[in-house]
């Protein structure tokens, strides 16, 4: 099930959350979104900064390692770490 930007943004159990003061895809960067293996990362039109678009995170972290800004950050749940 697809979200609003707004809808993931607001919860407190998002996985994935993005720091939008850092991220920096309205200057063309989409690394995020490019290396998410469930492509849950889009690039939202209106703010032009990046968000969690499907709540179907696997943990895996590439897209907070390879952030060029640190903006992105997950979240593992306890149980998982």
């Amino acid at each position: 099930m697809a979200h609003q930007a707004q809808d993931i943004f607001f919860r407190s159990s998002a996985p994935v959350t993005i720091d939008e003061d850092k991220c920096i895809a309205e200057k063309g960067c989409t690394v995020c979104v490019e290396v998410c293996p469930m492509d849950l990362l889009a690039i939202n039109p209106a703010t032009q900064k990046a968000y969690m678009a499907f709540d179907e995170c696997w943990y895996c972290m590439p897209c907070e390692k390879d952030c060029p800004t640190g903006a992105v950050k997950v979240e593992i749940p306890y149980l998982l770490r």
